[in-house]
């Protein structure tokens, strides 16, 4: 039984090899060297993908709650009649805010100006426009 185990076994590696194995581990570690290399790429691209939506979301988060606060002091604020802009109250120096800006526009929904108005809070990151915020205001 052992002889016609080696006796296959020896006539399948000259099926393949044609009798010479000279380089097979050679073949065999580049395979295996590939095959890590694109599991190792596949890996790092979703690290780089997770970091980047960590960033937006971190991004939207402050943004919204930057949004929110700057739309309670206006609607805090004395009413201004046909008002088309009021002053923000400022951005906080935090590293969190930092390269953040906030617009406040005002607009009437009647004319003339009855006492409500349609306030719109935009904030920017960079110059982008990350959030917009609207809600109401009444004398």
């Amino acid at each position: 039984m052992k002889k016609s185990k080696i006796l296959f076994s020896t006539a399948r590696k000259s099926i393949i090899f044609g009798g010479n194995e000279v380089g097979v581990a050679l073949l065999e570690t580049l395979v295996a060297l590939a095959i890590l290399g694109i599991v190792a790429a596949v890996f790092l691209s979703g690290l780089a993908t997770t970091a980047k939506a960590n960033f937006i979301v971190d991004e939207q988060a402050t943004a919204k709650s930057l949004a929110r606060s700057q739309m309670e002091y206006v609607k805090s604020a004395s009413y201004v009649y046909e008002a088309t802009q009021y002053t923000a109250a400022p951005v906080p120096s935090a590293e969190d805010y930092a390269d953040y800006s906030v617009s406040i526009y005002a607009e009437p929904l009647h004319n003339p100006d009855d006492g409500i108005q349609k306030i719109t809070v935009t904030v920017k990151h960079h110059d982008k426009e990350v959030i917009t915020l609207e809600s109401y205001k009444v004398d």
